[in-house]
This record gives structure tokens, C-alpha cells and sequence, in this order.
């Protein structure tokens, strides 16, 4: 049995200095664990940092840590992911020096492969990799003028599908075969219990992963801590980032795994990571007596706001808007770490048509727009995205409409 530590996702560059901390505490538990109950291999399944141009700094602490696993003899796999990928071709990604330098007992794994005993210094485990793969570099020798997005990423999937069952079909079946990847693999949930289906990753069928042939797979990328494949083999895991990234992870548990690997049976150990707390609460006052007091009581006690990290979203009519006593808030949740309050002041809106233009002239995407200018959306990025994504769907139903005609 080969006993194999498994994380992801650390994005130890976090914007603000102070959280970077936490996202090292987190990381030091997993190499101190790593280290004192000797395992077999670490497997690292991609994003070291959230900026794919990483500071000197954070790739110093980064390096320590690693080190430390190399000084302990420990071999340790770090498979690139998408924050580890500069968007520039031909720039190094973020690991590059463990590869560059060569650190006993590190390989880092930037390309498709399928390791065998012999590459990872006799241990008996056979491992494929999959690290991030961007479009420009898998289909630089394509022919894909004209194609679609959507058209795309189906070229990008078979290819994969055919490059990972290519190389199970070389695996022996006297070793363990463990699958690592930093991707999107269907039926995995994000966040908010929303299951992956739309976006611009590109996504590997549950049926590959899950194949007979594989006795662990070693997931990174999505942020959500979750094994796909339950009460059955092979484990699909992923375990999520070490630290909650955003308020969209607040309710989240965050861990890194244990697998104890054998060849037909492999058993999965989660261990918790405590990090720093998120509190999020949403609130909507009765009424405009005594709103500063109303939003305090909707807060949990100042002793558990202590170090943790707070979000209160205020609904209220705008007319209430000087009823609300802001710094008297920000007073009450001193003792957290970080205190958003976020008020929201509603407006009677109603949808104006632009002059002389009638609903049924209007196209689907003149719609949105007027739809949004009325929530009085602002963040401009969220809003292409939206925007995006909307005329992705619709072009895809437009085709689909096409061939059924």
C-alpha cells in the first residue's frame, strides 16, 4: 500500500498581505503531516499562486516549504495548473525553477505524461498527468478557422480523451495507476452545489476518470472539496483549495487528503484544515426604528465576529438611507479581521425601451442590457462575462435550432 498526500489549489499570492499568512499556516499543516507520518509521495494537482506572475516573496516561502519535503526525502509531484500558466507563450510558468534547478526529489509535471516506476525513483505506482492545457498550445497544429468556441473545446476534449486512454492502455497491471489532473471533470459541484455544465473550461467525461484501470485520481482546479466517484473505485477527489478563497467558499471545509492506494482498493483519509472563518449574513430590516441596532442584532456576538472575516448585505428602501448608522456598524464588528458591509438601497426601477423601439424589435442581447441597467449592475467585467456566456447560449441555440430545421 503506498500512502500518498494529496492537495491543490493554494494560491498562496492572495491580494492582501495578512490573508497570504493563513494560506502558509494551511500549507505548513500539509508539509509538517507529510513529513512526520513519513508518506510516500506528495501530490501537488496545480495552482501554487492566484497571479501567474507571482511576487519574489511568495515564491520564497513557496520554495521553503517544497524544500523542506525535498531535505525530508519525500518525493513530491507539481502538477502546472491554469494560475500557474503565463498567458504569454513561450514565458516560463510559475514552478519552472524546481525544473529548472532539477530539486532532488521534485519533478514537476507541465506536460502530459505517463510516469512508470523507473521516472519516480523505483516507488511502484504509475501515475499519468494531465496538467492545465490551453487552447493555443494543444491546437497550434489544428486546423480550427471558423470553428466555434463550443467547437473547440469538443476538438480539445477528444484529444485528451485519446492522449489519457493511450496511455492507460500502457499501464501494467502489476502497479497501482493513479490519474492527476487540474481541470473540470463532469459531475463535479463548484461552490453553492452549482454542478459544473457551462463556461469556457474544457470538461473530461465522468465515464474517463472513472475507468477500472485507475486507482486514484488526483484532481485540482475546482475549489469545492468533493469525491465524484463515492463508494466506489477509483476515489475521484478533489480537495479543494487550503484556504477559503472568497466569500463564495465561506461555508466551505477545507482539507487535503490522505490516499492510501493499493491496486483494485483505495481508501480516502480527509483531513480538515482549520482556517480563518467566514461569516456571511443577509439581513432586511422591518422597519427604519432603530436600523443601526437592528443590523447589529443580525450579527452574531462580537466575540465570534473576533479574527474572522464578515460579510452583512443590508436591504432596505432607499428612503431608510440616513437611518443607517455606518460607523457605528463598522464599530460593533471591530474585533473582526475584516468587516464588507454591503447596503443596498432599492429603487423602484421599471424597463425603458429606447424610443421608438418596440419589445419585438428589440434582439435577446438589447434585452439583457436594458435588464441589467436596471439592477444597476456596475462591475463591469462581471457584466461581460454575463454578457458572454449569454451569447454563447444563444448561438448554441440558434444551431441547434438550424439543424432541426
Amino acid at each position: 500500500m503506498l500512502r500518498i498526500l494529496h492537495f491543490a489549489d493554494t494560491h498562496i499570492d492572495i491580494a492582501l498581505s495578512l490573508r497570504v499568512l493563513d494560506f502558509l499556516r494551511a500549507l505548513d499543516t500539509i508539509v509538517d503531516t507529510a513529513i512526520s507520518e513519513k508518506v510516500d509521495l506528495v501530490l501537488f494537482a496545480g495552482d501554487a499562486y492566484k497571479d501567474r506572475t507571482p511576487a519574489p516573496t511568495f515564491q520564497r516561502e513557496w520554495g521553503r516549504r517544497i524544500m523542506r519535503l525535498s531535505l525530508a526525502g519525500i518525493p513530491t509531484l507539481l502538477l502546472v495548473g491554469n494560475h500557474d500558466v503565463s498567458p504569454t507563450m513561450g514565458r516560463a510558468h510559475t514552478l519552472q525553477e524546481f525544473e529548472t534547478l532539477q530539486v532532488p526529489g521534485v519533478k514537476v509535471l507541465s506536460r502530459p505524461v505517463l510516469l512508470k516506476p523507473e521516472d519516480l525513483g523505483g516507488l511502484p505506482v504509475q501515475i499519468i498527468a494531465l496538467p492545465w492545457v490551453t487552447r493555443s498550445g494543444l491546437m497550434a497544429n489544428r486546423q480550427t478557422t471558423g470553428e466555434s468556441t463550443d467547437e473547440i473545446n469538443r476538438d480539445i476534449e477528444d484529444l485528451l480523451i485519446q492522449l489519457i486512454y493511450g496511455y492507460m492502455n500502457q499501464l501494467s497491471p502489476d502497479y497501482p495507476a493513479i490519474l492527476t489532473a487540474h481541470g473540470t471533470v463532469q459531475g463535479a459541484m463548484y461552490g453553492a452545489e452549482r454542478s459544473v455544465m457551462l463556461g469556457n473550461d474544457v470538461v473530461l467525461p465522468g465515464s474517463l476518470v472513472r475507468d477500472s484501470r485507475l486507482d486514484y485520481v488526483a484532481l485540482g482546479h475546482i475549489h469545492k472539496a468533493q469525491n465524484i466517484n463515492e463508494n466506489a473505485h477509483p476515489p475521484v477527489v478533489y480537495p479543494g483549495s487550503i484556504e477559503r478563497v472568497d466569500f463564495g467558499e465561506a461555508r466551505d471545509d477545507k482539507y487535503f487528503v490522505i490516499a492510501n492506494v493499493e491496486r483494485g482498493s483505495t481508501t480516502v483519509e480527509w483531513r480538515k484544515l482549520n482556517g480563518r472563518r467566514f461569516i456571511v449574513k443577509r439581513f432586511r430590516p422591518e422597519n427604519a426604528l432603530d436600523l443601526t441596532e437592528q443590523c447589529c442584532r443580525a450579527l452574531p456576538p462580537q466575540d465570534e465576529l473576533a479574527d474572522a472575516i464578515v460579510r452583512l448585505e443590508v436591504e432596505y428602501p432607499r428612503e431608510w438611507e440616513d437611518q443607517l448608522d455606518k460607523p457605528a456598524l463598522r464599530r460593533y464588528a471591530e474585533s473582526a479581521f475584516e468587516f464588507h458591509l454591503i447596503p443596498r438601497a432599492e429603487v423602484p426601477t421599471r424597463l425603458r425601451l429606447p424610443e421608438d423601439r418596440s419589445m419585438g424589435s428589440l434582439t435577446a442581447l438589447e434585452l439583457l442590457d436594458i435588464y441589467w441597467k436596471s439592477l444597476h449592475l456596475d462591475d463591469k467585467a462581471a457584466l461581460e462575462s454575463l454578457n458572454r456566456l449569454a451569447s454563447e447560449i444563444i448561438a448554441s441555440q440558434n444551431v441547434g435550432n438550424q439543424r432541426e430545421e
